[in-house]
């Protein structure tokens, strides 16, 4: 495939249309052969070279000059990602990459009080932000330009970069213990045995000497639990991760604290605990932490609001659902998808389109719940391209459930028969038995509708879906396993899920007391 092609259709389609606005930038030509090139290769079909050749030049065929168009737009692309990097960095790093570009071209032109002026910036920016391998380049450069009325004394500015060499030489050791810890968790996930992360983590930690600094520096903790988290969100394995990365918060802020340049850090280990909390059933407990976590975003972590508003607000939603707060979560979630000062990413708002179908679905407002699936015109190719075929699967599995409701069994058949031949290659792994078999069971459930709160069905029911314990059982699974116990008590949708959460509940506070 081609590479500028592939590169290109990794950006957002936002990106896409600000990049063709970027590249007319230069309005020296009328027609520019570079955006015609953007534009050919923006089209799904995949051109050959010589097509694309005979497309640019039809008169006269240039394979020189559409190479050379080629590099010209490749460095529209890299310009123009460099910059979108560099608004949206939230580590300091580009404004202070700015500030030693901008002393270097003053030093240039020899106005070396100023360029002076721009080191010393770029020096307290970097200090503050703890981005210590650039603040080694800052004093590298003041110790080259040292030569100079302006400069600060030698000896002080090299007794600096060695004090911070120390700390950039950790942040290098804490690069090396992620990667080496990032390896064997994931060899460990492979091979399905035991996830001790807690005991490689301290192992590698203890190689490195970086068991003091993990509580001292919030952005190598973040780092860490980072690694971590995604081992456990694979395995699924939530319950040992709760009260380790609980533990190592406390140890942190009970500890050294985090400073306003932490802030990010603190918000994202909040929303992790927040998280895990939530997908182990403590609702009540993720509630506490998301409004610790909202309490930094109204205050010293204002500049992360954007960011994180989103996050909180889909994770605020799940947990006012399971604490029987359903119009609560309708609020919300209307409220950031009308809120016209977020602006939400493609993701955030199919999430926030798909989460908040739910919440009315179970309110019992199936039209409603139906009008707003149908306003996702978007295919389910190019969804899966966006948010992955487990989000389109449950989008799916949604609409199945919800034409169900709505009287529509012709339509539910169709879906039924789609959703078997689209996933069929998925139904012999073990994580997704159980779809398989709900689907069987919502086959009976439109054939023989007379038998659903039979005793035998519900037997039927019980042997066929694969369930250890609903403490143990994922919150997605357990909803959907709700709308079909509701069809066998014939009970409402949300009454029974509440039920089962209140089940799930009194397993958890059982076990917690053991």
């Amino acid at each position: 495939m081609d590479d500028l092609k592939l590169t290109i259709e990794t950006l957002p389609e936002e990106d896409r249309k600000e990049l063709a606005t970027f590249i007319r930038r230069q309005k020296k030509k009328k027609t520019r052969k570079d955006l015609e090139l953007y534009k050919l290769l923006l089209q799904q079909k995949s051109y050959t070279s010589e097509q694309l050749i005979q497309l640019l030049y039809p008169e006269e065929p240039n394979a020189v000059a559409y190479y050379a168009l080629r590099k010209r737009l490749q460095r529209h692309l890299t310009d123009f990602i460099l910059l979108k990097r560099m608004e949206e960095d939230i580590t300091a790093a580009s404004p202070i990459n700015g500030l030693l570009s901008l002393a270097n071209y003053l030093f240039d032109v020899r106005i070396d009080r100023l360029a002076w002026a721009q080191l010393r910036k770029a020096e307290k920016l970097a200090q503050a932000n703890e981005q210590y391998g650039l603040l080694n380049t800052v004093y590298n450069l003041q110790i080259e330009k040292a030569d100079n009325e302006f400069a600060d004394p030698l000896e002080q500015i090299i007794e600096k970069r060695n004090q911070n060499k120390l700390i950039a030489d950790e942040d290098e050791r804490a690069n090396i213990a992620s990667s080496i810890i990032n390896l064997r968790l994931r060899a460990v996930r492979k091979q399905g045995s035991g996830m001790h992360f807690d005991r490689i983590i301290q192992e590698v930690l203890r190689t490195y000497d970086l068991s003091e600094a993990i509580s001292q520096r919030p952005s190598l903790l973040y780092k860490l639990m980072s690694i971590a988290r995604s081992a456990i969100l694979a395995r699924k394995d939530f319950l040992s991760f709760e009260p380790y990365i609980i533990s190592k918060y406390k140890e942190a802020e009970q500890g050294h604290g985090f400073k306003k340049a932490h802030q990010y850090y603190k918000i994202s280990l909040l929303y992790m605990i927040a998280h895990v909390l939530y997908r182990n059933k403590k609702f009540e407990q993720s509630v506490h932490y998301l409004q610790q976590l909202h309490a930094c975003m109204a205050t010293e972590g204002k500049s992360h609001a954007a960011l994180f508003m989103p996050r909180y607000t889909f994770l605020m939603v799940a947990n006012q659902v399971f604490l029987n707060r359903n119009d609560d979560a309708i609020k919300l979630m209307e409220h950031l998808l009308g809120n016209n000062k977020i602006n939400l990413s493609t993701k955030d708002q199919l999430t926030a389109q798909l989460g908040l179908s739910f919440n009315y679905f179970a309110g019992g407002a199936y039209s409603k719940a139906n009008r707003l699936l149908l306003s996702i015109k978007r295919s389910d190719k190019w969804c899966e391209e966006k948010m992955g075929r487990e989000w389109v699967l449950k989008k799916k599995l949604g609409e199945l459930i919800l034409q169900y409701e709505l009287g529509n069994e012709d339509l539910v058949q169709n879906k039924l028969r789609a959703l078997e031949r689209a996933y069929k290659d998925l139904w012999d792994e073990p994580m997704y038995r159980n779809v398989k078999h709900y689907l069987e069971l919502i086959r009976l459930l439109l054939e023989h509708p007379e038998q659903v709160s039979k005793p035998a069905f519900v037997q039927l029911v019980d042997n066929t879906l694969e369930f250890t314990t609903f403490k143990q059982t994922d919150l997605a699974a357990m909803s959907f396993y709700a709308w079909l116990k509701s069809k066998m008590l014939q009970k409402p949708y949300y009454d029974v899920l509440m039920e089962l959460t209140k089940s799930a509940y009194e397993e958890q506070a059982q076990s917690d007391s053991l």
